[in-house]
């Protein structure tokens, strides 16, 4: 473990370096740019001081062992030990976590995606019954939910949804709900009583800034027109719905939900940026699994992560066979066991790479 932590001596040239792309980044008045390396450099450097700390505790500790072979400061040294091995040990487990860095997306905003999958009526059901699990949650961590854009059905839930929470490190703890959500139960409208298996995606966005992204005008078609309810009927005369094709991707994002079109424009393209961000970042997991293994998944809304089977009243994360029992709690937003596993077995994956 003191070998690892040796890493923390690479940060000194990344830190002056940090300090010298602000001074560059000042003098352009690029603040978004200034404000990004500035919480980069803010948090290299608390790391690197804490090293540097503990270094300092190593030599008094060194110092207070040597001491021990003079009978006459034996005791002197005896004390002093007592009260440097708990700084020591603490210094050593703060520093232990902070060997992993956090996803550079971990603090962002982040944008769901719920779709209904395989299993009609049942899955649009489910679809809502995730989006209220999410909202809850987000309620218990203090954070804020915002629909952008919505598809609901007759008989409740969505066909899918699309929404933004904000918060403090909102896509560190939601980053892994991305995959299939698949459902066993008996469906209500079901007067046979079979269980019936469903399935729902679930797509986690961080929220892209536009220094992470950089989209050129020209790359985007911009096509707008009436807003639709249930069933298709107008209920808008106005074309107030906005709909954005990135032209060399192909990647369409769309929004309705707001009578401005001014309004969904916005939200729609800040949807088209977040998707772009993620491709990227598949890309880079792509890359990273020709070294190594990935962590906890790749998410990939294709692979089936966890399954709601109600009449056993089980959760299952099959990625790192995690069970809990409760469901009802789960889905009131009583997530918080399952993700500090995933994120666990996460960080415990990653601290055998460094």
């Amino acid at each position: 473990m003191l070998d690892k932590l040796k890493k923390f001596e690479t940060f000194l040239p990344k830190i002056k370096e940090l300090e010298q792309k602000m001074i560059e980044t000042g003098r352009i008045n690029d603040l978004e740019l200034l404000h990004k390396y500035s919480k980069e450099h803010s948090k290299l450097k608390e790391k690197f001081e804490k090293y540097q700390t503990y270094k300092g505790i190593l030599k008094a500790f060194k110092h207070a062992e040597d001491m021990l072979k003079d009978k006459e400061m034996k005791k002197l040294a005896e004390e002093e030990l007592e009260e440097l091995k708990p700084i020591k040990k603490t210094l050593e487990n703060d520093l232990y976590l902070m060997l992993v860095p956090k996803h550079p997306y971990a603090e962002n905003n982040t944008i769901i995606e719920i779709r209904a999958g395989t299993g009609g009526d049942e899955a649009a059901l489910f679809c809502g019954e995730l989006f209220r699990m999410y909202s809850r949650y987000a309620e218990n961590k203090g954070w804020k939910i915002e629909i952008m854009d919505s598809n609901p059905t007759e008989i409740g839930g969505f066909k899918e949804v699309t929404f933004e929470v904000v918060g403090d490190e909102v896509y560190h703890y939601l980053r892994f709900e991305s995959g299939t959500h698949r459902v066993q139960r008996v469906p209500a409208t079901e007067s046979g009583g079979r269980l019936h298996t469903s399935a729902v995606t679930v797509a986690v966005l961080p929220e892209a800034e536009d220094v992470d992204i950089d989209v050129k005008q020209e790359d985007l078609r911009i096509d707008t027109f009436c807003a639709s309810g249930k069933g298709g009927q107008s209920v808008n005369t106005t074309k107030s719905a906005v709909r954005i094709t990135h032209l060399p991707t192909g990647m369409v994002a769309s929004c309705q939900d707001e009578r401005s079109q001014l309004k969904n424009k916005n939200r729609a393209m800040k949807v088209l940026k977040s998707r772009l961000l993620e491709k990227e970042i598949e890309k880079q997991h792509e890359e990273m699994a020709s070294e190594r293994k990935l962590q906890v998944g790749s998410g990939d809304r294709s692979e089936k992560i966890r399954t709601y089977n109600f009449p056993q009243d089980r959760i299952t994360d099959h990625r790192i066979s995690y069970t809990r029992h409760n469901l009802p709690a789960f889905l009131q937003g009583d997530m918080d066991n399952v993700i500090e596993a995933l994120l666990m077995t996460d960080f415990n994956e990653s601290i055998k790479n460094i």
